[in-house]
């Protein structure tokens, strides 16, 4: 492991104090280090690749989140907001994604301090040095960090004297091949493959109403989406569903009685319920090696106790959780876990073997820092591939980042987050029937 010197937190004595920090995604974590970073008095940019903020969040929106309000709002953010004259919305309510953008997170967007700071509509593609690729040791630490990106008037470069990566990890899910490559023919049948959490129920309704789904994937944003059909299928009949898994059992979503969370027993006995009402057909042990097109639909076909097998179906839900994108920071120094690929200090604290949204360490820059000085992951991206991620932590992370960059060694290193019992996750099911824990929805909170 490479050892890196913590105790240098200021970038003043580098040269590189009148540029501003980079902000990468104008999430609820991007903008929480928005609001830290006012508090120090520090310049930032914020690039966010979508046309308005929260762009992976928008999405999502129908979802509604596990934690009330008291859990989702940044404290920093807080502040700032209510010294506009913003109020406070009810602790103990549970917001969708929808009113946590309108009623949050817009209007954080809009403070003075930060609205003119946001850059939408630009997709960083590539971090490095300026003039520097990652080979290049001399004078590393004091060259300003550089950011390429794609804009609608084609690719322009920013520099930065320090970049806080936020982009989350949404708009890259996990193949559905169990390799970890897409399935062959995937490309033929995009159309008819869906993105993890559609809105079944509300824009997406008519494409779902009437026709055999497929919901793939072991965790609780598919278990949210079975629930969906279920209920879709008993307002529009011919609706089918299948549930397929690669495993035996789908031990993240079906939970014993005496599970700690039992929100997240809830939500495994309710599909327990209509998988053994027959209301949803579990193929489990299937594989996918290829997919191909049908008159109709997909065709799927998998390995199965050691033989071919196929499954035929209308539309498939990809649900299988998510990665980061680290194409775009081939040239920065990243030292990462080789099984997580999370930050290798922060690996062991969110190992999802071990770990659930609620036991999560407090953790901040220390376990977030690269060999590459000044450069963080921080929110879902920090956690690899790991699904227990949750807003609090990320807030925590950039509160801790921000005051290493002010030179603020003590409220760095001073790390404290008190975390809800079931953690701060999200769910698409009625509040009183939410669920946590290892949830891949949770990630869509980057």
């Amino acid at each position: 492991m490479t050892l890196i010197d913590l105790t240098v937190p200021t970038l003043q004595r580098r040269g590189l104090d009148t540029l501003p920090v980079a902000i990468i995604g104008a999430g609820p974590v991007g903008l929480a280090a928005a609001a830290n970073l006012v508090e120090r008095g520090i310049d930032f940019v914020i690039y966010e690749a979508g046309d308005e903020i929260a762009s992976s969040i928008r999405q999502w929106g129908h979802t509604r989140l596990f934690s009330p309000w008291q859990h989702v709002i940044d404290p920093a953010s807080s502040r700032l907001l209510e010294a506009a004259g913003w109020q406070a919305l009810a602790p103990e309510a549970l917001p969708t994604g929808t009113e946590l953008v309108e009623q949050y997170l817009e209007p954080l967007a809009a403070l003075d301090e930060i609205a003119g700071r946001i850059r939408t509509g630009v997709k960083v593609e590539a971090v490095t040095r300026q003039g520097m690729d990652r080979t290049r040791t001399a004078r590393r630490a004091a060259t300003p960090f550089l950011l390429r990106a794609r804009t609608a008037d084609g690719v322009e470069e920013y520099t930065a004297r320090a970049v806080i990566d936020t982009s989350g990890t949404y708009a890259h899910p996990n193949s559905l091949g169990s390799s970890g490559l897409d399935p062959l023919g995937l490309a033929d049948v995009a159309d008819r493959v869906s993105h993890a959490l559609p809105d079944v129920l509300g824009r997406e309704r008519a494409r779902f109403a009437g026709r055999h789904t497929t919901v793939v994937g072991a965790g609780h944003s598919a278990a949210n989406t079975l629930l969906a059909l279920a209920e879709l299928a008993e307002q529009e009949p011919g609706t089918r569903i299948t549930w397929l898994i690669r495993n035996v059992s789908a031990v993240r979503v079906t939970t014993s009685d005496d599970d700690g969370l039992a929100a997240r027993a809830s939500i495994g006995r309710r599909v327990d319920a209509l998988v053994a009402a027959g209301r949803i057909t579990v193929i489990d042990r299937f594989e996918i090696v290829r997919l191909g097109r049908t008159d109709d639909g997909v065709r799927l076909v998998g390995a199965r106790d050691g033989e071919l097998v196929e499954h035929d179906t209308d539309l498939v839900v990809s649900a299988t959780g998510f990665r980061p994108d680290l194409d775009m920071l081939r040239e920065i120094r990243l030292e990462l876990d080789d099984i997580v690929e999370a930050p290798k200090r922060l690996a062991p604290l969110i190992d999802p073997n071990v770990h659930t949204c609620g036991t999560v360490e407090p953790h901040g820059f220390a376990e977030l820092t690269h060999p590459e000085p000044g450069f963080f992951l921080a929110g879902m991206k920090s956690y690899g591939r790991a699904p227990t991620f949750l807003l609090a932590t990320g807030y925590e992370q950039v509160r801790s980042i921000t005051a290493w960059l002010a030179g603020d060694l003590a409220a760095a290193t001073n790390v404290e987050l008190v975390l809800p019992e079931t953690g701060v996750c999200s769910t698409s099911l009625a509040a009183e029937a939410s669920s946590c824990g290892t949830n891949d929805a949770s990630s869509c909170c980057s």
